[in-house]
């Protein structure tokens, strides 16, 4: 009947203006995405405002950089440097997630200013390894089914290499002391002690 409503079947009709719309939308972002070469690839642009320049020796290299002052390591490693091991769980110290090594020591790089790296040794999960041969600590987590997710695993591995270099790896109830800032929300502990036990019993760090 002329006037009568159309019935409304729950699909919303697409009109020429919001095709034309969504269009916009989609080449507006990706025209944002080619002007920032830095962010297609995931990096983070360098810092507009007052920097230092710093360089800290990065998984044995050398590694040049200019940095806001108040940029955490954990940032600096992750958005500047594109080394992503580490991870940002709380970003208050309180999960272990982004443990790197700081001149061999264990630190927790998202309290960590990246300033303080300046002229030091900064190891991370990716300079581990020697090449395709994995770190004795990252092969015991394999074989020990160490890990489930995986997100906390890196904070885990370069803690549990820091357990047995400071000797702390003497007994199990010491190990779960000193790991004890490294959370597993997946619950993986019974295997990251004995992975920890197996390496510590190897005599190798």
């Amino acid at each position: 009947m002329c006037g009568a409503e159309q019935p409304n079947d729950g699909v919303t009709a697409v009109t020429r203006r919001t095709a034309l719309g969504g269009s916009v939308a989609i080449a507006s972002a990706m025209m944002l995405v080619d002007a920032d070469p830095a962010a297609a690839a995931g990096v983070a642009a360098a810092p507009t405002g007052p920097t230092i320049d710093i360089v800290p020796v990065v998984n044995g290299r050398a590694t040049p950089v200019s940095i806001d002052p108040r940029t955490s390591l954990l940032d600096m490693l992750r958005e500047r440097l594109a080394l992503t091991g580490a991870k940002k769980g709380c970003d208050h110290g309180q999960c272990g997630a982004c443990t790197v090594h700081l001149d061999g020591h264990r630190i927790a790089s998202c309290l960590t200013l990246a300033v303080k790296t300046d002229g030091r040794k900064v190891t991370t999960i990716e300079g581990l390894a020697d090449g395709d041969r994995l770190h004795p600590m990252q092969q015991a987590f394999i074989d020990h089914d160490a890990l489930q997710c995986g997100y906390c695993t890196p904070g885990q591995i370069m803690a549990a290499v820091a357990c047995i270099r400071e000797g702390n790896a003497t007994s199990r109830p010491v190990i779960r002391e000193y790991m004890s800032g490294n959370i597993c929300r997946c619950g993986a502990y019974v295997g990251i002690v004995a992975a920890i036990e197996a390496v510590a019993a190897q005599g190798r760090s």
